[in-house]
């Protein structure tokens, strides 16, 4: 399979402080003409990354050149490569069945690894991406320069990619492999950055449709509709639906999921731009049931929901029938067999993006931004009856909501040799996260609840076991200097300001079921004045680049509901969340990374090497006696060491044979040490464990 990857040009755009190009040029190496489309200029790098097999790497759309003058602009110097920065671009994601969700595109990149239990990857529950050993809630991810934070699906930090924008309405994204660049807006950065940007409206009127169908009785539906220019100034439009639903490859439900996107751009003058995007989202998805590997090795491969056998999961849960198990399973206290579980979002996202130029050297980008999200994630609770009917279990729902709201805005100076990026970054966050049980119907008295909701056919919610809300403000300030003291070499050097303080907690505790008098409450600031970052691209002799990066990055406090993930509010109780008040610090890390790029007609390869110290990672522990253990989390460090390559060879024209490689290796810095006693995170003998993706 040929990989369409290169090394991002966009960010050589930016420096150059060009103005928006309304018109485009394919730029080709070794003095071909180029050619004009009607969207997206696309050139190929002269020291594009390994693995790439197209000069079809698109820029970013930034209105017309300055001066109007195409070939001026778009010229050889500025396809200078982005040192860890890759380009998955509209091609190698069109090599993907329609749908398909954009981070499986970023997985062709070494040291990215992306896996879903479903084909198109709209399975939140069972999504999960890693950057060299970096976790999806450890990446700093924008849609369009919305941020989008922590992708996991339990997150109430951010919003995944899938429920932001229709993965066929992506023109391309830029996946940082190293620390990350400091003017992206992300409050979960640790290691590496994810940049999606949606292709404009066409030039011209026109329309698309696709349709396509799958085994278990899948199929997907996409129609987009572009305006064309609708008068003098070049003002359109797109707007595009998508309806996906997909059978489970393992017992009954579906996983369905239905969005709009909207787009508008209005050029202003002949070197400005206004540009306005809309998504609405809805998803409504059974989910595969959660598997040890004692009930993989003694059921198989395909251990179903019982869903939507109702009356099989209530005798077997009454104790009427039984149903195969494993002494493994039990003793492993695995429940195999539950009636079903899932999931239901509704999300909006939109943004007002400016792109203005001020004067030839200057030019001022602000986008506005908004989301909401509210979300239901559901199973059927088995220690848990229901309360008004006969039924032996119950509907347990977790329900999340958040609405952010924000703004970026820069400025970007070029003078002699130097760009100069400055720019701040504000966003208010308000979240609720609330767990809930519901009635499951008397066996033959009605149909049973569905995962995906209405929750409330039997009566309102008969127990609440906590509520919380939380506020959170999060302010940034980065400045960057881009430095070409040569033509081949480019230096870059600056640093961010983060600061974010959530406010907030539990709003409500059911002590019956929490077990505590009160549940964590309070506020907790994460901040650092100077997070560095300094990186350089040189490239030396024909074809050959060599790049370095490295910079401190800082992960501010996750907020998360009692005794989900390791969030300072998800501990046990108040007296937990106080000392964690005074006793912690936000996650920092180190990442560096250095690399070489070797590019020509035949052969394109890379190879990179990077190491990452992170510290102050939080890790649930138990505190306490045995009598009285106490839920918390403490911090750890870990140490990362990886080296990922890829090669492409393109024997004859169109085609590519590409392979990569990657390692990665993490380990725990020491053992946990805790009141209670230590936890051994590492062997005793040579005080170290190997852990992959930690």
């Amino acid at each position: 399979m040929p990989a369409l990857l290169a090394s991002d040009p966009a960010k050589a755009a930016s420096e150059e402080v060009s103005a928006p190009v309304s018109t485009q040029v394919h730029h080709t190496p070794r003095g071909k003409r180029p050619v004009r489309t009607v969207s997206g200029a696309s050139h190929t790098p002269a020291g594009r990354s390994a693995g790439m097999a197209t000069p079809a790497v698109r820029h970013r759309d930034h209105g017309p050149v300055q001066g109007g003058s195409e070939a001026l602009e778009v010229s050889s110097h500025r396809s200078v490569s982005r040192g860890a920065d890759n380009v998955v671009s509209k091609a190698v994601m069109e090599q993907f069945t329609p749908g398909t969700s954009v981070l499986k595109a970023a997985d062709r990149l070494p040291g990215v690894s992306f896996s879903s239990t479903d084909p198109l990857g709209i399975d939140l529950w069972g999504a999960s991406i890693y950057v060299r050993g970096f976790f999806m809630d450890q990446l700093g991810v924008t849609l369009d320069g919305i941020p989008l934070n922590d992708q996991t699906y339990e997150s109430n930090n951010g919003l995944n990619i899938i429920q932001a924008a229709i993965s066929d309405d992506i023109d391309r994204s830029i996946i940082s492999e190293g620390p990350g660049g400091v003017n992206v807006p992300s409050t979960s950065t640790l290691g590496g950055t994810m940049q999606f940007e949606t292709a404009d409206p066409k030039d011209k009127l026109g329309g698309k449709v696709s349709q396509g169908f799958g085994s278990y009785s899948s199929f997907r539906t996409y129609a987009r509709l572009d305006s064309g220019k609708l008068n003098s100034t070049g003002t359109k439009f797109m707007t595009a639906y998508s309806r996906s639903d997909e059978g489970m490859w393992a017992g009954g439900g579906s996983q369905f999921q239905q969005q709009v996107d909207a787009k508008l751009v209005q050029p202003i003058g002949h070197e400005s731009v206004m540009k306005a995007f809309f998504n609405w989202s809805d998803l409504a998805e059974w989910n595969y049931w959660d598997t040890s590997l004692a009930m993989l090795k003694g059921l198989g491969w395909r251990t179903p929901h019982l869903y939507p056998n109702y009356g099989k999961a209530y005798n077997y849960v009454a104790g009427n029938i039984s149903l195969p198990t494993t002494d493994a399973i039990e003793a492993n206290g695995d429940e195999p067999y539950l009636y079903d579980g899932g999931q239901q979002e509704t999300n909006y996202t939109g943004g007002l993006n400016f792109d203005l130029a001020l004067t030839e050297r200057l030019r001022w980008r602000t986008n506005l931004y908004g989301t909401s999200q509210t979300g239901y994630y559901t199973y059927s609770d088995t220690s848990t009856p229901s309360a008004d009917t006969e039924a032996p279990f119950s509907q347990e729902v977790w329900q999340n909501r958040q609405e952010r709201y924000g703004f970026t805005t820069s400025f970007l100076y070029k003078i002699a040799n130097h760009s100069l990026d400055a720019g701040v970054w504000y966003e208010n966050n308000n979240q609720e996260a609330g767990l809930f049980w519901y009635n499951e119907p008397t066996l033959g008295e009605g149909a049973p609840l569905k995962t995906v909701g209405p929750y409330n056919t039997y009566g309102k919610a008969f127990q609440q076991g906590y509520g919380f809300n939380w506020r959170t403000n999060n302010f940034a300030f980065h400045l960057q200097d881009t430095w070409r003291p040569v033509e081949n070499l480019r230096v870059t050097a600056g640093f961010k300001s983060v600061l974010a303080t959530t406010a907030g907690g539990a709003s409500y505790n059911n002590s019956d079921y929490t077990g505590v008098d009160a549940l964590p409450n309070g506020s907790m600031t994460a901040s650092s004045a100077f997070l560095p970052h300094v990186g350089a691209s040189y490239r030396f002799l024909k074809n050959h680049e060599f790049y370095f990066d490295l910079a401190e990055n800082m992960r501010t406090y996750q907020v998360l509901p009692n005794g989900v993930g390791n969030s300072p509010w998800s501990v046990q109780d108040q007296d937990a969340f106080k000392k964690l008040q005074h006793g912690v610090s936000p996650e920092k890390d180190w990442v560096y990374a250095v690399g070489y790029r070797y590019t020509d007609k035949l052969i394109q390869a890379s190879l990179a090497g990077y190491h990452a110290d992170a510290r102050n990672r939080l890790q649930a522990a138990t505190e306490g006696t045995i009598l009285a253990p106490v839920s918390t989390v403490v911090p750890t460090t870990v140490h990362t060491n990886g080296v990922d390559a890829a090669v492409t060879l393109t024997p004859i024209k169109g085609l590519a044979i590409y392979n990569s490689v990657s390692y990665n290796h993490s380990t725990y810095g020491g053992n946990i040490t805790t009141s209670d006693g230590i936890y051994y995170t590492i062997r005793q003998e040579d005080r170290k464990l190997s852990a992959v993706y930690v």
